[in-house]
């Protein structure tokens, strides 16, 4: 077995690591393998990085041949046992139950279920179609950052090469499986601004400013919109714009601005316990029994869940689960929701806050 050590010196990490966990704390991983199933397959490399007296470092654990993957693994897992918190990227579908295997095979003990940890690939496939990326590769998102890379192999193609190094133990293959492993574990390094998408999504917004805008659509109908100027809690490193569920975002840096419709039209107010109430057919409303028992018996009917409403004609703005109430529908059985834009709301700075971050978790996850 042979172990490599890179110092990455003056490096320094664009997304605030220490608030998850201390960073003399943190191992991240990544592994290499002969194939996708770990009953089938060896553990050829082990890569991870840990920052050690100023620097960012990355060790590399590789195997010369199959025999000596118990001694790999045990060697990594030994160093390991200093570390509280894992960072990997879609390390929870694969790297770490394969290692988990292979150690349970060999009678090697794994505290990973110990560790705190995040997937990285996990915390942002959520949130692909709002990115607009083709998938959630780590080359794709390496790309979407600009982060480059010397590798130019996956790491199907690297099986492969493996098997030609056990063949012929050529420096230069043992060079190209190396280069793959530290640069999928540097790329970790250096995506993770990306983190402030999840964190866009996850973490509290700040609605600065909160303004509405009149404007006259292409039929030339006046409409109305409320604009909502935004402070988030990390830098987004890319400017990313985006439309769904009729709102507009863009975001750059620190700030982003939020444009959502306001709809001026007559809403239905829908009671709960509509048992308690007549229905008015002729006034198109419920009343309650308490005042409305004078009603002529003629022009009054027992409310139905359906029926049992009273009708405002006001400004109402979109939600998609209820944040503020009283919430309006424009029928029973419609699923858009709508809360009225009382001059009280217009107040709420909070509430703003809270609408814009459910707003846009609402355009995110859109079917």
């Amino acid at each position: 077995m042979k172990t490599e050590e890179i110092i990455l010196g003056n490096f320094e990490l664009k997304y605030p690591l220490q608030n998850l966990a201390p960073v003399d704390r943190i191992l991240f991983l990544d592994i290499e393998t002969t194939g996708f199933l770990s009953s089938e397959s060896a553990i050829y490399l082990i890569g991870c990085a840990f920052f050690s007296e100023g620097n960012w470092i990355i060790r590399q654990w590789f195997a010369q041949t199959p025999d000596e993957e118990a001694e790999l693994i045990n060697s990594f897992l030994t160093f390991a046992n200093k570390y509280t918190y894992l960072i990997h990227y879609n390390g929870n579908t694969f790297d770490l139950p394969f290692i988990k295997r292979k150690a349970a095979e060999y009678g090697l003990s794994c505290r990973f279920s110990e560790m705190e940890g995040l997937d990285i690939y996990r915390r942002i496939s959520p949130y692909k179609i709002f990115l607009k990326l083709s998938d959630c590769k780590l080359k794709t998102v390496e790309r979407f950052l600009g982060v480059g890379r010397d590798d130019t192999y996956n790491g199907g193609e690297l099986i492969q090469v493996y098997r030609e190094f056990l063949y012929s133990h050529d420096y230069n293959l043992y060079h190209t499986l190396l280069l793959h492993n530290s640069d999928d574990i540097k790329g970790m390094l250096e995506i993770l601004p990306v983190l402030a998408y999840y964190d866009l999504f996850n973490s509290s917004l700040k609605a600065r400013k909160v303004q509405a805008n009149y404007y006259n659509d292409i039929h030339g109908i006046p409409r109305k919109e409320l604009v909502l100027h935004l402070v988030f809690a990390s830098p987004l490193p890319v400017p990313v714009s985006f439309m769904g569920r009729g709102c507009h975002f863009k975001g750059d840096g620190h700030e982003g601005v939020l444009v959502v419709p306001i709809y001026e039209e007559e809403l239905k107010y829908f009671y709960a316990n509509y048992k308690d109430y007549y229905y008015l057919p002729t006034e198109d409303m419920a009343l309650h029994k308490a005042i409305s028992s004078f009603v002529d018996k003629e022009y009054r009917q027992q409310a139905t869940a359906s029926n049992c409403y009273t009708r405002k004609f006001s400004c109402y703005l979109p939600e998609w689960k209820v944040i503020a109430e009283p919430f309006f529908k424009r029928d029973y059985n419609s699923k858009d929701l709508f809360f009225e834009l009382t001059d009280d709301i217009k107040k709420n700075r909070q509430l703003f806050s809270d609408y814009a971050s459910h707003v846009l978790n609402a355009m995110a996850m859109q079917d």
